[in-house]
């Protein structure tokens, strides 16, 4: 029988309960994944194309960098065997294997394995299967390895996009951004090596200056190393309020470039990436056929400099026969419509 008193009428236990649908968060939401709706663009495709027309990088989504460029100095034909060293999101990937069917094939390596499971997938579901395009899970620096577990010996055509990735940048659970509240980790691959927080722990203050200045070109290099060294930090933003109580003076502009040199330097350091780098560029030539194609776009001076130093020494060893004179640069259009593209530059050498 009901209560009259009871202003909560029963509810038979047997009919389902009416749930509120799930809303997005407001203008001001707690949570990373609810705070931007390009995460998910097929619910809010208006959104992504609202952000794509301001000039901005949709957050979580990464738009392949000079394409064209890439494409023009790489000259992948049907037929062809090539390798995209950075995965990443597949996005110059695409363009590659529509120019190689039929009877070509891509090899795909990523170290990252969430972004390489979900690429795979995302290319696999576009219509390219193992005929065409196949993936594994390694550093460039382990090309030949690679190579020889496909059971190839030389490619026509080396590809390499350096650096992070925006979907890497875009995740605060992996502690690449100083914009983002996240674990200080760092790492490309989540399940090796040791996360930025403890590197800092670990370090002294000279080696911290070393890799400030040699990874990023901090002008602040030793007085960052003196107070960053031996820190206890767990997190992107302990990390970056110890960089603003080390250097009071510096105004908004300045301490955001601060920021982005040493997350960029000490991301460089967990990762090993110029070591990585310097691998891939000895073992290249050994890598490709006659006139085949090596494509890098590299994205800060460092690397910059490891890859003209290679070329130029391949150049006059005889193992190129041409390398580019000069980098290649995004065109104003393209760096407008992603500015994330505009540090890049492109070098290519063409195998003697």
């Amino acid at each position: 029988m009901v209560n009259p008193d009871d202003p909560s009428p029963a509810v038979p236990e047997d009919l389902p309960r009416h749930r509120r649908r799930p809303r997005y968060a407001g203008k001001h939401p707690r949570k990373f994944q609810e705070k931007y709706k390009e995460l998910r663009p097929d619910l809010y495709p208006e959104t992504v194309a609202r952000v794509l027309a301001s000039g901005k990088t949709p957050a979580g989504s990464h738009v392949p960098i000079m394409v064209t460029e890439v494409l023009d100095h790489l000259q992948p034909r049907a037929g062809q065997r090539l390798v995209d060293c950075t995965l990443g999101h597949g996005g110059h990937a695409r363009r590659i294997l529509s120019r190689l069917q039929p009877e070509g094939h891509l090899l795909g390596l990523d170290v990252d394995p969430k972004e390489q499971a979900r690429t795979e997938a995302q290319l696999r579901k576009e219509g390219f299967g193992p005929d065409i395009f196949s993936v594994q899970r390694s550093n460039f620096a382990g090309i030949k390895r690679a190579l020889a577990m496909q059971g190839w010996e030389k490619v026509h055509g080396i590809l390499a996009d350096l650096g992070v990735s925006s979907m890497q940048l875009d995740e605060p659970e992996r502690g690449f951004s100083y914009k983002l509240e996240g674990p200080l980790d760092m790492r490309m691959n989540p399940d090796k090596g040791s996360p930025a927080s403890e590197w800092i722990r670990n370090s002294t203050p000279e080696e911290l200056s070393t890799i400030l200045h040699q990874n990023a070109d901090e002008p602040q290099a030793v007085l960052l190393g003196q107070e960053l060294a031996g820190q206890n930090l767990s997190s992107t933003s302990e990390l970056k309020m110890q960089i603003t109580q080390a250097l009071p003076g510096l105004n908004g502009e300045e301490q955001i470039k601060t920021m982005r040199r040493v997350f960029q330097a000490l991301r460089i350091a967990v990762n090993e990436e110029f070591k990585s780098l310097e691998t891939l560029l000895k073992h290249a030539p050994d890598c490709l056929e006659s006139g085949g194609h090596i494509v890098i776009l590299s994205f800060h001076s460092g690397e910059d400099r490891r890859v003209k130093r290679a070329f130029q020494e391949g150049l006059q060893q005889g193992l190129y026969a041409q390398i580019a004179d000069q980098p290649l640069r995004p065109s104003p259009a393209e760096c407008r419509a992603n500015p994330r593209a505009s540090s890049t530059k492109l070098r290519w050498a063409r195998r003697s």
